[in-house]
């Protein structure tokens, strides 16, 4: 069936690129609204101003879906953040090869990295083996009786462990300033990402300052 779309003379006041979009928003609302039509989610629009703003299921209680976009950190044993990726319309499982060859041009030494099962593929652990000493990816459904032995390993149980430092850290990121972005545009968003994990790492830099300070600072016991 030929569809007419509405006339958009009545938004023309809009500026760019808001106006860009209201001819795309009105064929959808008629596709969904009077044909029935599911639309895909790669095509929804949830943000006119922040067009590049997606929608995130999380499945977590309590906020199973957000607005925005999410991003990938790589953090060190000293809670640095080495790396980061903004996941622009894409997802865990295609970012976790990409951000550790990124980390190691700057950082040779990174030989040892823990993720979550969301960044699993078979293919993924493949690679990230050959790149890394030790790649800590845990398989995501039925194990074999191999896989149960090789998640059961002192060592791989101990590194996962170590894994939610980083929960710590994106929620470090969120608490200083990154629950709400405001610039515009995705190029104002990964700039101002940038500057927040700038400013995650001199703060740390400052807290492992402040506890050598500390501890050089004479002890006072009270007489008993």
């Amino acid at each position: 069936m030929q569809r007419t779309l509405p006339s958009t003379k009545f938004f023309s006041r809009f500026a760019s690129p808001i106006g860009n979009y209201v001819e795309p928003l009105a064929d959808q609302v008629e596709r969904r609204v009077i044909e029935g039509e599911k639309i895909p989610r790669e095509e929804k629009i949830f943000s006119l101003f922040e067009p590049h703003t997606e929608w995130i299921s999380k499945g977590k209680a309590g906020v199973p879906v957000e607005l925005g976009v999410n991003v990938c950190i790589l953090e060190d044993q000293h809670r640095f953040i080495l790396q980061h990726k903004v996941m622009e319309k894409t997802i865990d499982k295609k970012v976790a090869v990409p951000i550790v060859e990124a980390a190691q041009v700057k950082f040779s030494d990174l030989k040892i990295c823990s993720f979550d099962k969301g960044f699993y593929t078979p293919l993924n652990r493949e690679w990230l083996r050959e790149m890394l000493d030790v790649a800590v990816m845990p398989k995501k459904g039925k194990l074999s009786k191999e896989e149960r032995e090789i998640e059961k390993d002192e060592e791989f149980v101990h590194l996962r462990h170590k894994h939610a430092a980083v929960e710590s850290a994106i929620a470090g990121l969120h608490h200083h300033g990154l629950d709400r972005c405001p610039d515009h545009g995705i190029g104002g968003f990964k700039r101002y990402v940038a500057l927040a994990v700038l400013g995650a790492n001199i703060r740390r830099l400052g807290v492992i300052l402040r506890e050598k300070e500390r501890k050089k600072q004479p002890v006072f016991k009270k007489a008993a």
